[in-house]
């Protein structure tokens, strides 16, 4: 009797993911005409902290590059290339990966090393009413890098990316993340909140306002205020630039920085 008992609790939970992957699935290929395609302009991950709340096309390749000047009371230090490849995989769907960047001491003392690699899946399940866009993307930081850098095992993070389209050309988003460090004996746990305020100027130039705060367990928190701008080249090439500026003692005086993106488009053809 257990047996059986136990058979039809098992075909039960196969007929229940089956149902929840044919859900999925419709609402997916319900989405798919809202998702971005091939002709739409490049939207990246940068300058600003807080993520693109979309996704890149199917079969689209990005690639997102910066360099950073940070500023404290013990000295000053950069950090590079910060490269983010995004890549398409299905409507609203994509795969990205953050490779190693160099951070390095100028004129001063420090320790220097690369960060880790950190690999991660984002799914776009807007567009929602009200022309809100969400995503959540799920990833973690492999021990790749200077422990002195990028911290000791593997730290899994989760975030919530979100924009709203105001009237002309006004718009505000925002990120919550969520980092986890389990193999640190302190600060395993670290929330992250931003705001934006941004104007589109004109068709390839923008502006924009941030907040950034990071809340980890312990100790006090850090607070930017980062302001900076894009420009694109053309619609799937991006110039931009950033200044941001701490509002506590946690915070670093100032970061400065620039980049560039691009986007090839087509690849599943």
């Amino acid at each position: 009797m257990f047996q059986n008992r136990f058979g039809a609790v098992a075909r039960l939970a196969e007929l229940g993911c089956v149902l929840a992957a044919l859900t999925l699935a419709a609402a997916t290929a319900a989405r798919a005409d809202g998702c971005p395609k091939p002709g739409d302009e490049i939207a990246t991950d940068r300058p600003d902290v807080t993520n693109s709340s979309i996704v890149v096309p199917v079969g689209s390749l990005q690639n997102e590059n910066g360099i950073n000047l940070t500023g404290r009371s013990s000295g000053r230090s950069i950090d590079g290339s910060n490269s983010r490849w995004r890549l398409g995989i299905a409507p609203c769907l994509e795969v990205l990966v953050d490779l190693p960047s160099y951070v390095g001491s100028v004129k001063s003392p420090g320790v220097s090393g690369f960060s880790d690699v950190a690999p991660g899946i984002k799914w776009q399940i807007s567009p929602l009413p009200g022309k809100l866009d969400l995503s959540i993307t799920a990833g973690v930081a492999l021990p790749t890098g200077a422990a002195e850098i990028a911290g000791r095992g593997a730290q899994p993070y989760l975030q919530l990316p979100w924009s709203w389209a105001l009237h002309d050309g006004w718009g505000v988003s925002g990120m919550f993340t969520e980092f986890f460090r389990p193999a640190e004996l302190t600060g395993r746990h670290m929330s992250e909140a931003t705001f934006v305020i941004e104007k589109k100027l004109t068709e390839r130039i923008s502006v924009f306002t941030e907040y950034v705060g990071d809340y980890p367990d312990g100790t006090r928190p850090t607070q930017l205020i980062n302001s900076g701008g894009l420009y694109q080249i053309t619609p799937t090439q991006q110039v931009d630039f950033h200044v941001a500026f701490g509002l506590n003692r946690n915070s670093p005086n100032y970061i400065v920085g620039v980049g560039y993106s691009f986007r090839v488009d087509g690849l599943f053809r």
